[in-house]
């Protein structure tokens, strides 16, 4: 007897004792998102006090794993009858416990199934101000019957942005139903049995996560060899750490790549960083170029459950100076050449070889790892060079490029002086020019006759100048134009003027 007393003692225990897997949140909910979530639950009149417990039930359970609060998930919940009542708005809880209690004291409404009068209601914000660029979400709760002309009010919500989801319980009418959900229809519309509602929570659940999943850790700044970790900081005002992990990403089964976090089971072993608990990035080096990572986040605190959070990178591939050369400053007897990019970590030197095509001299200039362009100069104007740069990396290999460079054919300072006579005594001088580099030009004049022996004039002229007028010149001048450089004065061109009296006047070159 006593045997069985005390076997049915422990039955008793066992069956009273809080079962952790009922306990524990689904993995993946915790901290997984940031939104705004209103309940719309019908109450009316066709709506049974058992049917309206079942709603609120399958509605704690669906809620249950979130984390709520400011940063996280808000609640709030407006039921339908002849007038719309909110219960709660998004501001009221902050904790599951504050409202898992409210739950469980909601009574129906009864009435008529005012739902157009209580999407009104949603329009106007009154269950509070949603917060700015972050997902808003309606769930419909009704039995199908009578909810009245929800089609137009609905389309309003969604097109500000609001994704409607619906939980039939009735007969409702379908082809209504399915133009008031956000697409997907098959993941946002469900016609389900009163006391089966649970079936449907996790699969519901996932498609409110899928919308209002916060990305609360990315990666940035990806080189060759680094990367940084950036997340929300979600243990801030909390005591603890994050503990980073992070490796090569294996591959799987046939070589396919996996993203999934218990790749850290095999494979190649990872590396460990640990960052305080205000801290929201963590700088990742010594990694390997053009290759796939995964780095896994791991908030701890004794006051909090954290979910991991995993993110999948792939850094940059190696780039080996010169990756790119240019030519600038063409000329005729000399070019700049270009090259990049700088890598005075990795590169010894440079070297620069050019030569005229086809079967030129070849030349060559050697230059610092700090450098990344040079003259080359005497070169011959109008000709083809091949020029190539190559780099000497400390790892002992040489990476070069190549690229064709043509000077600038010479042009004669000037040519085709001409004058023309413009009166008696004046004329109007001519030329063609314009070499680079040339800094102006020098006009001279006098006499050629014996009145004016010696008459010798002179003036300069800046290089964008390619005629002047002369006036008051004496019987049969001879003018001269001279191009200037810079250290001396060019061969120039002359001309005679000859002044007639009783015919047009012409010069001539000589």
């Amino acid at each position: 007897m006593e045997g069985h007393m005390l076997f049915a003692w422990m039955l008793m225990c066992l069956l009273l004792r809080p079962s952790t897997a009922q306990n524990s949140p689904p993995e993946g909910v915790l901290n997984c998102c940031e939104g705004d979530v209103l309940f719309l639950v019908d109450s009316s009149g066709s709506v049974s006090s058992y049917e309206h417990s079942r709603m609120l039930a399958f509605l704690s359970e669906l809620i249950s794993p979130f984390s709520l609060g400011e940063d996280q998930v808000r609640v709030g919940l407006l039921q339908v009858g002849t007038k719309p009542r909110l219960e709660f708005g998004f501001d009221k809880y902050i904790t599951q416990s504050g409202l898992q209690a409210a739950l469980k004291t909601i009574k129906p409404l009864r009435g008529d199934t005012n739902t157009v009068e209580a999407l009104k209601m949603v329009k106007a914000g009154k269950a509070g101000g949603a917060r700015e660029n972050l997902p808003r979400v309606l769930v419909w709760l009704t039995d199908g019957v009578k909810p009245g002309d929800v089609t137009g009010p609905m389309a309003q919500l969604r097109d500000d942005g609001v994704a409607v989801l619906v939980v039939s319980t009735g007969h409702g009418n379908y082809q209504v139903l399915r133009q008031v959900v956000s697409p997907p229809v098959e993941d946002h519309l469900h016609f389900v049995d009163i006391d089966d509602m649970s079936i449907i929570t996790k699969e519901f659940r996932d498609a409110i996560i899928e919308i209002i999943r916060a990305e609360r850790i990315h990666v940035r700044d990806v080189s060759t060899s680094s990367a940084t970790l950036q997340w929300r900081p979600v243990l801030s005002g909390l005591t603890g750490h994050y503990e980073i992990l992070f490796k090569e990403l294996r591959r799987g089964v046939g070589g396919v790549e996996t993203s999934r976090p218990d790749v850290f089971t095999g494979g190649p072993p990872y590396q460990r960083l640990t960052q305080t608990a205000d801290s929201s990035t963590a700088r990742l080096t010594g990694l390997k170029p053009d290759t796939n990572y995964i780095a896994i986040l791991r908030p701890e605190s004794n006051e909090q459950a954290f979910n991991d959070l995993h993110v999948t990178f792939r850094t940059r591939p190696e780039v080996l100076s010169p990756a790119v050369v240019t030519v600038s400053e063409p000329g005729q007897r000399s070019v700049r050449v270009s090259w990049g990019p700088l890598q005075p970590g990795m590169v010894e030197s440079y070297s620069v070889e050019y030569s005229a095509l086809p079967t030129g001299k070849v030349h060559y200039v050697q230059l610092s790892r700090s450098q990344n362009s040079t003259l080359l100069r005497n070169l011959q104007p109008d000709t083809t060079y091949l020029v190539t740069v190559t780099a000497r990396h400390a790892s002992g290999k040489e990476k070069a490029m190549s690229v064709k460079v043509c000077t600038q054919e010479v042009t004669p300072a000037l040519a085709d002086l001409q004058l023309t006579t413009v009166g008696s005594d004046s004329v109007e001088v001519e030329w063609n020019g314009g070499t680079s580099g040339l800094r102006g030009y020098w006009l001279t004049w006098e006499g050629q006759q014996s009145s004016a022996p010696g008459q010798r004039s002179s003036l300069y002229l800046p290089p964008d100048s390619l005629s002047t007028r002369l006036t008051h010149l004496p019987p049969s001048a001879r003018v001269c134009v001279s191009p200037i450089y810079r250290t001396a004065r060019g061969e120039g061109l002359c001309c005679t003027a000859q002044f007639h009296s009783d015919a047009l006047v012409y010069g001539y070159q000589s």
